[in-house]
């Protein structure tokens, strides 16, 4: 058995815990071998916490919890159990306490640059434009891959936006983020501002898409790595 932590994985909007793949590959060839990707449904910030939670009382033992984009905030909500020892945040929302993401995302004067490539529906879910998926979420990757992840993008019901977080267990646990400095879903200043109001132990910069567990796995996996060493 392995003396790392166990890792798990808590994806965003628009898209499924297989957002992940490339940075589970690469974690389990660094010899991780307790890897967990939560499959949320979206359905509100609190059933999504819920269902993480009880994602993290089935491991035994320490887990290190990795948010991407709201998963952020499904980290922040449910990170607060005993056995997490902390909290990694990729380009991702890291809201306080009563904060929701519609909040955070109106901090700068200039919005995220895909702010108006994202539409909802009749049955109140939030789609990313499927022709404007590639350059709004991923431009950093093939066009075949991105073709493939705005098909099978998974939509959040609206008022999830809304949701405010209570008791945010960054403000208890150590914490590491991933700033993408091409984001066009997050605008790359909000994630430095909630970076350095969480007090990350380290803040990473990459010139990446808001996509980056997919365009450059390896660096979130140093990443990872990085504050699984520290916790150790």
């Amino acid at each position: 058995m392995s003396n790392k932590p166990s890792v798990v994985l808590v994806h965003g909007f628009w898209g499924g815990a297989a957002h992940w793949a490339k940075v589970i590959l690469d974690l389990s060839r660094r010899g991780y071998d307790s890897l967990h990707a939560v499959e949320n449904p979206l359905t509100s910030l609190y059933d999504d916490a819920e269902r993480t939670e009880k994602m993290i009382r089935q491991v035994d033992g320490p887990v290190l919890l990795v948010g991407h984009s709201y998963g952020g905030a499904v980290i922040t909500q449910a990170g607060d159990l005993p056995n997490v020892l902390g909290l990694v945040y990729v380009a991702a929302f890291a809201p306080d306490n009563g904060e929701n993401l519609g909040e955070i995302s109106g901090w700068n004067v200039a919005e995220a640059a895909a702010a108006g490539n994202i539409a909802p529906d009749s049955d109140g879910y939030v789609w990313i434009k499927q022709d404007k998926y590639h350059e709004s979420f991923c431009q950093d990757l093939p066009a075949d891959e991105a073709l493939v992840m705005a098909v099978t993008q998974k939509a959040p019901v609206g008022s999830t936006f809304g949701n405010a977080v209570s008791n945010p267990a960054w403000r208890k646990r150590p914490a590491w983020y991933q700033v993408s400095t091409s984001d066009r879903m997050i605008h790359p200043d909000t994630e430095r501002r909630m970076a350095e109001r969480l007090n990350a132990r380290d803040t990473v910069e990459l010139d990446a898409s808001h996509a980056s567990l997919a365009s450059q796995p390896a660096a979130i996996a140093d990443l990872i790595d990085q504050a699984a060493a520290a916790l150790a």
